[in-house]
C-alpha cells in the first residue's frame, strides 16, 4: 500500500532532506586520494548527530555503518573500511537520515582526482538519467513512465541499468511501497498522486547489468566487474508536479 503524506509530514521531510543534502555537500569536500572510506563514515555520523538527526542505515538489516561507500564496480551498500580512495577511482556515497520521525535518502557518485573521460561520462549520464526521471514525476503519470525514462535514456547512451535493485517509497519507514524500478514500460503501474513521496535512484553500469554480493557481505557489485554509478533523490508529488526534498 502506498502511504500518502500530509503537507505537514512533507514539511518535516523537506527539513530533513535539506539537512541530508547539506551533509552530502560536506562529504563531497572530503573526497580525495588517500582517504580511508571509514573516515567518510565517521564524518557523516558526526554531521548527522550535529543536526540532531539519526542515521537511517546504521543497524538496518544489521548494516554496521552510517554511510554506504561503494567503489568502482560496487553498485550500492558498500561497507566503509580501511580501504583508501585512489586517483582515478569513482566513489558512490549513499546516506539516509531519520529526522523528526521521517526518513530521507540520497546518493551521489563522485570522481576521485582525475578520471578517464569515459568514466566521467558514466557519472554524468547517471545523474542526467535521474534528472530525466524526476521530470516524469507528476500527477497523472505512472511509475512506468519514470522507469521507462531511465531505461531508454541509459540504454540510448550505451549503458545498462541494474535490474535487481530499485528505488522505493519512503516516510516513517525507510523502505515503503512502491518499488521504483530503473526499467519498465510507459503507462504501467500505479498513477502518481499528490502526497506520494519516494526515492528515485538510477544505477547504471558500463557493462552487463547483473550483480553479485560483494566480499564485504553487504554491498553489491557488477558480476563482470564493470564500473557502476548511482544517484538518488527523495521526491514528493505536489499539485504542480514534484519537489526534490533532498536539496539545499
Amino acid at each position: 500500500m502506498i502511504i500518502l503524506k500530509t503537507p505537514e509530514q512533507i514539511q518535516i521531510m523537506r527539513e530533513g532532506g535539506k539537512i541530508l543534502a547539506g551533509i552530502m555537500k560536506e562529504l563531497e569536500k572530503e573526497i580525495k586520494p588517500g582517504i580511508e572510506t571509514r573516515y567518510l563514515d565517521k564524518v557523516a555520523l558526526g554531521l548527522v548527530f550535529r543536526y540532531r538527526a539519526k542515521p537511517s542505515f546504521k543497524g538496518y538489516m544489521e548494516f554496521p555503518a552510517c554511510l554506504c561507500v561503494s567503489l568502482n564496480e560496487e553498485v550500492v551498500h558498500g561497507l566503509p573500511s580501511d580501504r583508501k580512495l585512489k586517483e582515478g577511482d569513482i566513489v558512490s556515497l549513499d546516506l539516509g537520515i531519520l529526522f523528526k520521525g521521517f526518513h530521507t535518502d540520497m546518493a551521489i557518485t563522485l570522481p576521485v582526482g582525475k578520471v578517464k573521460p569515459e568514466t566521467l561520462k558514466l557519472i554524468k549520464t547517471t545523474k542526467k538519467a535521474l534528472d530525466i526521471a524526476i521530470k516524469k514525476a507528476k500527477i497523472g503519470n505512472t511509475f512506468g513512465d519514470i522507469e521507462s525514462a531511465i531505461q531508454e535514456f541509459a540504454e540510448g547512451k550505451g549503458y545498462n541499468v541494474v535490474r535487481e535493485l530499485c528505488g522505493h517509497g519512503i516516510g516513517k519507514d525507510l523502505h515503503e511501497d512502491p518499488q521504483v524500478l530503473n526499467f519498465g514500460k510507459k503507462g504501467i503501474g500505479p498513477k502518481l498522486a499528490e502526497g506520494m513521496v519516494f526515492a528515485i535512484e538510477p544505477m547504471l553500469t558500463m557493462g552487463d547489468w547483473r550483480i553479485k554480493r560483494a566480499k564485504d557481505g553487504y554491498g553489491f557489485e557488477t558480476k563482470d566487474q564493470s564500473l557502476s554509478a548511482h544517484f538518488e533523490h527523495t521526491i514528493a508529488i505536489t499539485k504542480s508536479g514534484h519537489e526534490i526534498l533532498t536539496k539545499t
